[in-house]
């Protein structure tokens, strides 16, 4: 008697399409919006592409500053020699195997703990103060405004305040940051809003800037306005009437010098 079970049948492109409309994040509805044809090769296809240094540095820092707020959480605070373990940890996770060139790796990796080190040196979060959430995923039912559900994960709820982690590699303007970034502390504010009942007291953006000497750039914003809860809503009902089109067209531009789907890009027609 045979019990092996039936391969799992792939879902059809139009299936992952009607998923796609059941729900968005901050990320799907920032990529849609800088490139439907990306996002049609990411989410659609799902094309797989090695994951590059600079997204690795920031996944493992992003890591040990979760074990740390979460340490915080449950008021037992980690010591540097612990957050040093975590985030040794969190760099030796690299299931996708990143292509290193020589000596680029230890480079990297000394690089990723400086950034640590100093966020944690400076402060930036009272220690004795424990944090509202962390990690946290959470979600919001739009159906009454027409839209999919929104969903995301919160790195940090300080005292109301949501705080979210950026890697990069030079200071970012605080204007064109908050511009920039809007359409993710908009997607929070609303999350948080919809979870608590509550207007959240401020959104901060923490940049662990990569430089010779890192340091930390903290851009500070109000309360998410209506305005910008419109524009958001806009953009959404903009993704799901594009999905429903299937308007995966392409929008060349100077990003694309860095695009992963290059290549793929170059061949559709």
């Amino acid at each position: 008697m045979n019990t092996q079970a039936p391969p799992k049948e792939e879902p059809s492109e139009k299936d992952i399409i009607a998923s796609l409309q059941e729900q968005v994040s901050a990320s799907r509805l920032n990529l849609f919006l800088q490139c439907r044809l990306k996002f049609f090769f990411r989410y659609v296809l799902k094309i797989k592409k090695p994951k590059t240094a600079s997204l690795h540095v920031g996944n493992a820092v992003h890591a040990v500053l979760k074990s740390w707020n979460k340490a915080r959480w449950v008021q037992k605070p980690l010591t540097l020699i612990q957050a040093h373990e975590a985030y040794a940890k969190a760099w030796s996770d690299d299931p996708d195997g990143i292509p290193w060139k020589p000596d680029e790796e230890a480079e990297e990796k000394t690089t990723g703990w400086r950034l640590v080190n100093t966020y944690l040196r400076e402060s930036h979060l009272p220690a004795d103060v424990k944090p509202d959430a962390v990690e946290v995923p959470v979600e919001a039912n739009l159906i009454n405004h027409g839209l999919p559900r929104l969903i995301g994960i919160l790195d940090l709820v300080q005292q109301r305040k949501v705080i979210d982690y950026k890697t990069c590699a030079s200071n970012p303007n605080s204007e064109k940051a908050a511009h920039s970034h809007e359409i993710q502390t908009s997607s929070y504010s609303l999350l948080y809003r919809h979870n608590t009942g509550q207007q959240e007291s401020g959104v901060e953006l923490h940049h662990l800037v990569k430089l010779k000497n890192p340091k930390v750039v903290i851009t500070p914003m109000p309360p998410m306005m209506p305005r910008q809860q419109l524009r958001l809503f806009k953009q959404i009902e903009a993704y799901t009437e594009g999905l429903q089109r299937q308007d995966f067209i392409p929008s060349p531009g100077m990003q694309c010098a860095s695009c992963e789907f290059f290549n793929e890009c170059r061949r559709w027609h």
